[in-house]
């Protein structure tokens, strides 16, 4: 079986702090390799791997303001597309873009959906629904208009993530600073709480972090520590009291949320998107629906068992996991092609 894996471009694979589609992508093609499946990782340059690397773009655009994204994107997507027939099965991690090539190639393409930005990117993944397959992230993030070869959600390395059976002390914010993932709302409830905020993560939003998020920060009940690379990651989330994810959209997945509790770190969350999922209900977090409910679920956390957060992620969000679930749809998708050509 020999898998072309289609990255991203905007960050390293892996990631060095943020990037969670190039993490994801990076956990897959080691974990496949390890299992003696021969990958081609197509990635940024500057990418560690034990698969076969070719890179056309040297770093990724998000870490290198010289590089144009739209005509590295296009060089990147089309150096695989060019040499496609060269595999069994093309992986598609780079959303709508790549669909369009796949005329250029008899191999079929799975494309993992990440998410949608927009419904306005649906008409790209409807023209090409039955010519490719498409593998959703979580229930909850399948469009009725498409038809999906399985639903696999993301898992994680355990080994990164140190369980800690102890209570922290403070409230913590990770990911993006945008307004849809609720970043001045975890102010809100710290406020109200009384207890003190960790804010980590990159500013995607750079007017909303001036207008609604720095004016807060005194670096002692609210502190913002910048983008977290994952040693800090691990002690920030595992020393944690809760993880905080007052999402205002209906998210795909959320990674920190499963990394918080494989630490052992209960989340309390907005039952929105893929969160009914992911976390299991007054054992592993709360599910609320707005800062009122997050507010009174905090007091609860301290009764919740930090070993049953780390449990619930071993046998429900490994990395192994994943791999199987891919590696069972990889085989299908190559028989059915082989079937239909001949």
């Amino acid at each position: 079986m020999k898998i072309a894996m289609l990255s991203p471009i905007a960050w390293r694979t892996p990631p060095r702090h943020y990037g969670p589609w190039e993490s994801v992508v990076s956990l897959l093609t080691e974990g496949l390799v390890s299992r003696g499946i021969d990958v081609t990782l197509f990635a940024t340059g500057d990418s560690k791997t034990k698969a076969r690397l070719i890179s056309v773009c040297p770093r990724g655009y998000e870490e290198d303001p010289e590089i144009l994204p739209k005509v590295w994107e296009c060089l990147h997507i089309s150096a695989l597309f060019e040499q496609g027939d060269d595999y069994d099965l093309i992986h598609n991690h780079f959303d709508y873009l790549p669909l369009t090539y796949s005329g250029m190639t008899k191999t079929p393409v799975l494309t993992t959906i990440h998410g949608f930005s927009s419904p306005k990117i649906l008409p790209v993944y409807e023209k090409y629904n039955g010519r490719c397959f498409y593998v959703a992230i979580s229930e909850a993030d399948k469009s009725p208009k498409l038809d999906y070869a399985g639903v696999i959600h993301h898992g994680i390395d355990l080994s990164q993530f140190t369980f800690r059976p102890d209570h922290g002390t403070y409230l913590l914010f990770f990911g993006r600073i945008h307004p849809e993932k609720g970043t001045a709302e975890c102010i809100e409830v710290a406020r109200r709480t009384g207890m003190k905020l960790v804010i980590a993560g990159i500013i995607q939003d750079r007017r909303y972090f001036e207008e609604k998020i720095e004016p807060h920060i005194d670096n002692d009940r609210v502190v913002y520590l910048g983008s977290a690379g994952p040693e800090k990651r691990n002690e920030l989330l595992g020393r944690a009291y809760a993880l905080l994810h007052p999402i205002s959209f209906d998210e795909p997945f959320g990674l920190s949320v499963v990394e918080a509790m494989a630490c052992g770190t209960p989340v309390v969350a907005f039952s929105r998107g893929s969160m009914p999922e992911i976390i299991d209900h007054e054992k592993t977090g709360f599910l609320t629906h707005d800062i009122e409910e997050m507010v009174s679920a905090l007091s609860g956390v301290k009764d919740l068992d930090r070993k049953k957060c780390r449990q619930w992620v071993e046998t429900r969000f490994t990395v192994e996991r994943m791999v199987d679930d891919y590696i069972r749809i990889y085989e299908r998708i190559i028989n059915k092609s082989r079937g239909n050509n001949g």
